[in-house]
């Protein structure tokens, strides 16, 4: 009665066990799993039918895709200047106007950076009179970038003012000066006039 099956016994479960495998299965019989309930089944279907990611390794991967494609989109707004893909700071028609008015004409701010490489070179040098001149060029650079910026910023707002009158235009004229103190070819956005050509 509590004797061991042989081999020869065991042998034929394996085989009827696998026929029942391969028969369908009976509508009433347990599936081994809980039903989910109602609200969990149809945000599962309404996630698949919306192709919303199903884990958050996925979610993170898309995020991810997507900024990449944004950032890309961005560097090719800010070479050619396309409006609808320009960070927020670069977007609406006041920037670009106050672009287009900084790039159409010669700045001092422009050649800050080579003129202080020049002067940095010659402070280097141990000789007094060179140190000298070097210190009055400092101070002659920085005199004439604050006047020639003084200026710029009186004449951007006249033509803000004229061109914009209903438009907000807060920080207009900081961007412009920032964009006066980097070198022509440096610029982002890139510039869309020539020097001289009216905004």
């Amino acid at each position: 009665m509590f004797r061991s099956r042989s081999k020869e016994e065991k042998a034929p479960t394996g085989k009827v066990t696998a026929d029942l495998s391969k028969q369908p299965r009976d509508p009433q019989a347990p599936k081994g799993r809980p039903t989910p309930k109602r609200s969990e089944a149809q945000s599962q279907r309404r996630r698949a039918s919306s192709g919303a990611p199903l884990d958050r390794k996925e979610a993170v991967r898309r995020q991810r895709e997507a900024r990449r494609a944004d950032l890309a989109r961005q560097r090719e707004a800010l070479a050619n200047g396309d409006e609808r893909y320009l960070p927020v700071r670069d977007k609406g028609p006041v920037r670009r106007f106050v672009r287009d008015f900084v790039d159409s004409r010669f700045c001092v701010a422009e050649f800050f950076l080579p003129m202080a490489v020049i002067i940095l070179i010659l402070s280097v040098i141990q000789v007094p009179n060179i140190q000298t001149i070097s210190l009055l060029l400092w101070l002659f650079v920085i005199v004439l970038i604050v006047v020639d910026s003084i200026g710029l910023a009186f004449r951007m707002r006249k033509q803000l003012n004229a061109r914009f009158p209903d438009t907000p235009k807060r920080g207009a004229v900081a961007y412009g000066l920032m964009r006066t103190l980097q070198m022509r070819r440096l610029r982002l956005p890139k510039p869309q006039v020539k020097r001289g050509e009216r905004p």
